[in-house]
């Protein structure tokens, strides 16, 4: 009977135990599955949910490779959950209305437990009320710093090529850099809510000035490894909502948020009433969406 061994790993783990077994990859691989590698004793298999699946009469001495490097991984993240540190997250870049908001915030080690004791936790998991009531008083006690990309320039820098992941990455690094400026003493970490392996996120930052370095950490799910990335989360969510509600006054409609049906309709609505030239002072003129509300619109 063949010997199965399973571990956890992050992705960046699975990246680097991809690269390692470059030379033994497969193309097909099994549903769910980020990339299967075949070795003499032992087949691996990682899987998107970030279990990877060791099999074979040397499963056991492979998957005893990595653990080393997996305890390592999980004692650094354990370790960043209780230091000073500046928190940095996006709001915005998937809804169709509305800018792209990031927000880098600050709790030192000694404010831990009250922002856990407020109920900070991601903004995903709170309603619009509840992060109104929260984000204030966040705003208040914390250090933080917000870079607010409008529809216009986000949508001048789309049509240059640019793609989302970088300009996520610029407007995260100014954020950092813009709170680092007011802060007397330097966070023990950075972390940033990954949505791009470190080594490329500083890929698209060069040639970038005041380029933020140093214990800048890329991990997914940030927001339950440090409350800073979770109180980010917040305040951007809270200004990503003002932003949204100014921009339908100016328009003279509710914009709703994401991208769903709701948001073809009230686009086709701005188009019919105002003409599409308005879209790219309140959206993202590439999704989809556009298209959609052009068909709706024309009917």
């Amino acid at each position: 009977m063949l010997a199965n061994y399973v571990v956890q790993a992050k992705e960046q783990m699975i990246q680097e135990m991809k690269r390692y077994y470059a030379s033994n990859l497969v193309e097909k691989l099994p549903q769910g599955a980020l990339f299967v590698a075949k070795l003499s004793g032992c087949i691996i298999t990682a899987y998107r949910s970030g279990k990877v699946l060791f099999q074979g009469k040397d499963a056991e001495k492979e998957a005893e490779r990595w653990n080393g490097s997996l305890r390592s991984q999980q004692t650094n993240e354990e370790m960043l959950t209780t230091v000073s540190a500046i928190g940095s997250d996006e709001v915005g870049t998937g809804d169709y209305f509305g800018p792209v908001v990031v927000v880098a915030a600050y709790v030192a080690k000694e404010q831990i437990a009250t922002m856990k004791r407020l109920g900070v936790k991601d903004s995903k998991q709170l309603t619009d009320e509840m992060i109104t009531r929260l984000a204030p008083a966040l705003m208040d006690h914390l250090h933080y710093a917000s870079v607010i990309l409008t529809n216009p320039e986000y949508n001048r820098w789309q049509q240059r090529g640019m793609p989302q992941t970088k300009i996520k990455a610029l407007l995260h690094n100014e954020a950092i850099g813009k709170l680092m400026n007011t802060l007397s003493q330097r966070p023990d970490a950075i972390i940033i809510d990954q949505f791009i392996e470190r080594n490329l996120y500083f890929r698209y930052l060069e040639g970038e000035k005041n380029v933020i370095r140093e214990h800048v950490h890329c991990i997914p799910k940030a927001e339950t490894v440090h409350v800073a990335v979770a109180a980010a989360s917040i305040i951007a969510r809270y200004l990503f909502l003002q932003e949204l509600n100014y921009l339908g006054e100016t328009v003279g409609i509710v914009l709703p948020k994401g991208a769903g049906e709701q948001v073809d309709k009230a686009a086709a609505y701005l188009i019919q009433t105002h003409g599409e030239a308005i879209l790219h002072s309140c959206a993202k003129f590439h999704f989809a969406n556009t298209e959609k509300a052009q068909r709706i619109a024309n009917r």
